[in-house]
């Protein structure tokens, strides 16, 4: 980790998918996903004060309810840096962090991958990083995201970066930030379509690489598990894209 083994590697193999040319400079997509850490609930406790009664034992029941439990005031033993997420109303909160990957929409490779504490604002901010890590290009770039990124700060920073959102619009009780100046063009349309397929890396890294469960502790280290997990699915892309007949 200190030499930065995982970053120099996921590079390596990305310049491999350049030098061959199956990569896009100019469409791009963006999603992100909870990963679950390597805590259990038992371990998330109290940062300060008295620990919440409890029965004897290593690993006894502990009833939950009733009790107020967030990241401000409470923290696991087992992995400080994971924190209490959860997809959405209608499932339950786990300990977690957040792997984010940019995706070229030619041939659905990943040109940047990162993991995060999953602080419920690092979706967005994250994708703007990347996307700013970019090289720098003249033509306009676009990037195709679903509805968590329909926020006006995200798309105000998109544009400010020279990349038009072809974002998914969110209409449910409020206004899109998007209208239909990005919307009625085909563009958008087909980047929608294709962004769908960011969902084939997430799926192979949490079943195939094992990923639904961290094995790890740490951000630092989940973080470079990551990056070699991610740049191996490039490796089997590249290897399908080469056996391709001309």
């Amino acid at each position: 980790m200190a030499a930065e083994i995982a970053d120099r590697f996921f590079a390596a193999v990305v310049g491999q998918a350049k030098l061959r040319r199956y990569v896009s400079s100019d469409h791009f997509s963006v999603d992100g996903t909870l990963l679950e850490a390597w805590a259990s609930h038992k371990s998330f406790k109290p940062k300060d004060g008295p620990q919440p009664d409890g029965p004897a034992g290593r690993n006894a029941d502990i009833d939950f309810h009733g009790h107020k439990r967030s990241n401000t005031t409470h923290q696991s033993t087992t992995d400080p840096e994971a924190r209490l997420a959860r997809k959405s109303n209608n499932t339950a909160a786990r300990l977690c962090f957040a792997g984010h990957l940019l995706m070229e929409n030619r041939n659905a490779l990943i040109i940047d991958a990162e993991l995060t504490q999953a602080d419920g604002y690092a979706e967005r901010s994250t994708a703007l990083e990347m996307l700013g890590r970019l090289p720098a290009r003249t033509r306009r770039r676009t990037v195709a995201a679903d509805k968590a990124y329909d926020t006006a700060s995200f798309v105000a920073d998109c544009r400010q970066l020279g990349i038009t959102p072809h974002v998914a619009q969110n209409t449910t009780n409020r206004r899109s930030a998007i209208d239909g100046r990005t919307t009625r063009h085909p563009g958008h349309r087909i980047s929608q379509t294709i962004r769908a397929r960011i969902e084939e890396p997430f799926g192979w890294i949490k079943t195939i690489a094992g990923g639904h469960k961290l094995r790890y502790r740490g951000q630092q280290r989940n973080r470079a598990w990551f990056l070699i997990t991610t740049a191996t699915y490039n490796l089997i892309r590249i290897t399908a894209l080469d056996t391709q007949p001309t």
